[in-house]
Formats: C-alpha cells, structure tokens, sequence
C-alpha cells in the first residue's frame, strides 16, 4: 500500500521519497502492481501505463534520515500492530522536520492511540487509503485529541490533489468510516465461510452480479492480504472483546501457512490469474 500511495503521489506532480527495511521491497511491490494493473480489468485515475512511469519518479532511501530530510507530509504504512507504529512514528517524529504532516495509514487503529509517541500531535491523523492501482481513488481522514483544524484541512486539500476524494471521519472511532461498513462485510463473509454455510466462491459470485464489480470480498480479502485481515480483526477483538470480533481458525491458519493472497500468489485464489478473472467465473460450476 505504501507504495501505491507514493507512486498516486508521484504521478500528480509531487516529490516522493520511499524507505524499506527492506531495501528491495519497492522495486517488488511494482512487480506486483504492474500484473495487477494490467490484469484486473480497472484503472488507476491515470493511464495506467503512465500511473506505472510514475514510480520512476520515486526515489528510494537507504535510511529513515535520507527520507525524511526537508519532507512536508510523512505517511506510514508499516504493518498493523500497534506498538510498532508508535515505535515506528517516534522515530519518524525525531527526525522529521517540525512543521511536516505525520499521517498513518493502518486500517483500523485510530492516530489518537499513536500520537502520543510524537511531539506534534495536532500534526498527525488517520490517512488510510484504499487500492489505488485499481482506481478505488478514496481515502479515510480522521484526526485525533489533538489533531489541528489546520492540519486536518491540508490533508484535505493534498488527497484531492493527487485525484482522490476524502471521507472525513468527524468524531473518532476505530475503523473510520466506509471501512467500518466494509468490516462488516468481510466479517459476515468469513463468518459463512468458515462455519462451512456457503462456499466463498458463491459469495464472491453473488456480490459481483450483485453490484457489477470484477471481484468479491474474498478477492477483495486476497488483495489486501489475509495477514493484515487477520491483524486488523484482531485490533477490533481486542478493544471490544465480543466474540463475534475474533477473527476464524480457518484464517489464521492459511496465515500460518503462508497463504496470504496477491502478495504470496495463494490466498482464497491463486494468482497472478485468479478464476474470478475468467469469462465463465459466474455460470461455471467446476
């Protein structure tokens, strides 16, 4: 995800930096973008090919010092556990200049549990952005205990920039706004799914006829990685302790094995061409 938002960054004009512990990890995810760009039947909000050309124009640090030099906006991605983020934006708030923007773009945990670990509060909020390769162009906003009007206006203002259209979260809550709708989605579907109700592929073949779109949750799961649903419902256990909120067995144990979607090529599906991309995915039954 990181990545996509630097390359959406890069393609309107912006100067983007990107940092990895692993120092490969860009040029991968590219890789990866580019056969989920040219297979998946949708577009990012450019031409594709020119949405790709893009991440030429993102330049790859060595180190957190490198990346942060003389920067106005800093947004994390890292993995969706709670402590790492408040490791991770302590570290970016010690060398970041004083006035940049720190934005976190976890799925679920809101900036009020991680801003504390920085110096500038009023300079950090939720910016929690959806599939950008595939032109889902939308990213949630929401501010913390004390997260400036001022700041809260300027992300505004930067994610129409770079042809995205921000929801704003008024009052905080855990999940934001239209990915609490889509946490009730995914959390029915896992629920039919692995108390053995209705197979996944018929959920996924009923939501696309449904609403005429080119995947289901399940698909959509795949995409955003099983490992992160898994971390995310549980962040949701967790503050709530409702059983109803605890993610399956049967998903942590494809976590376990290594079955974690687009990113690991097995999920729910096999990729890179996954059957709900073949003409006969809705009427075939074998």
């Amino acid at each position: 995800m990181g990545s996509q938002i630097a390359i959406q960054a890069a393609c309107y004009g912006y100067t983007v930096k990107s940092y990895d512990t692993d120092a490969k990890m860009f040029g991968k995810n590219v890789a990866k973008l580019t056969g989920l760009a040219k297979t998946s039947g949708r577009s990012p909000t450019r031409p594709v090919d020119e949405w790709l050309k893009a991440a030429d124009k993102v330049a790859e640090c060595k180190d957190l010092t490198e990346a942060l030099e003389n920067v106005d906006l800093v947004i994390e991605a890292c993995p969706e556990n709670l402590e790492l983020k408040r490791k991770v934006f302590a570290e970016i708030d010690s060398l970041a200049p004083a006035e940049a923007v720190l934005g976190t773009n976890s799925s679920a945990i809101p900036i009020s549990q991680i801003e504390s670990s920085t110096r500038r509060p009023d300079k950090c909020l939720n910016l929690h952005f959806y599939s950008l390769v595939r032109g889902t162009n939308m990213v949630d906003i929401m501010g913390g205990t004390r997260t400036s009007a001022e700041t809260v206006d300027l992300a505004r203002e930067w994610v129409r920039s770079i042809g995205c259209v921000p929801l704003l979260t008024k009052k905080e809550i855990s999940g934001f706004g239209f990915n609490r709708v889509w946490r009730s989605v995914k959390s029915e579907c896992l629920f039919l799914w692995a108390n053995g109700y209705v197979d996944f592929v018929d959920i996924d073949r009923a939501w696309m006829i449904m609403y005429k779109t080119d995947r289901g949750p399940f698909g959509q799961m795949d995409g955003i990685g099983l490992d992160v649903i898994y971390d995310v419902s549980m962040f949701y256990y967790n503050e709530s302790k409702e059983s109803n909120d605890y993610p399956p067995q049967a998903l942590k144990e494809m976590v376990e094995r290594g079955e974690l979607g687009v990113k690991t090529g097995k999920g729910f599906y096999e990729y890179p061409n996954p059957k709900y991309t073949k003409p006969n995915f809705l009427t075939d039954d074998a």
